[in-house]
């Protein structure tokens, strides 16, 4: 199993409004070029945000849908990738200090890529967890540092770390294949 682990410098409320937000996918998931909610009330169970990966003129339309939620600790998601089949990704927030130390768990589900899954396979999810771990942190980290600005860390929803406005943030154009 991939499972690849940050520290990210703001509160774990400030990275659980990123991963609440189904519009911001985009920002943070390497690969994915547009996302939005589709069905439900994400990051609820069983609701789902539709996604565009883009390789070159190619567009390919998919979805992640909610299998398991714990508000501000826990997101597992099953993400579905067309002819590769489906992956579980579970996203773990743990207060660390002042900080949030987020740990991404993956494995493939179903479909061609739990076939094909191998060595080779793990260290280009490793590779991808890297990158978007990174990325996850800069948008958190930026969000953080809004939220002190704007005098304190509360926001809409009254959490430790929400950030005010966050979630009518539309994501696209964000990633790349």
């Amino acid at each position: 199993m991939a499972v690849r682990h940050r520290l990210i410098k703001t509160s774990p409320g400030t990275v659980w409004n990123v991963l609440a937000d189904g519009n911001r996918y985009a920002e943070w998931v390497v690969g994915t070029s547009t996302s939005e909610p589709v069905r439900g009330h994400w990051p609820e169970v069983d609701s789902a945000i539709a996604y565009e990966v883009r390789l070159g003129p190619l567009r390919l339309h998919n979805e992640t849908v909610v299998r398991h939620c714990e508000e501000g600790s826990l997101l597992e998601l099953e993400a579905h990738a067309g002819f590769l089949g489906t992956a579980r990704i579970a996203v773990e927030l743990r207060p660390w200090g002042e900080h949030c130390l987020v740990i991404v768990d993956e494995h493939p589900l179903q479909g061609a890529g739990s076939i094909v899954h191998n060595v080779g396979t793990e260290t280009v999810i490793q590779l991808r967890h890297r990158a978007m771990l990174a990325r996850l942190a800069k948008v958190c980290e930026a969000d953080g540092a809004a939220a002190k600005r704007r005098g304190g860390d509360l926001g809409e929803q009254g959490r430790p770390g929400s950030v005010p406005g966050a979630a009518g943030h539309r994501a696209s154009g964000g990633g790349r294949a």
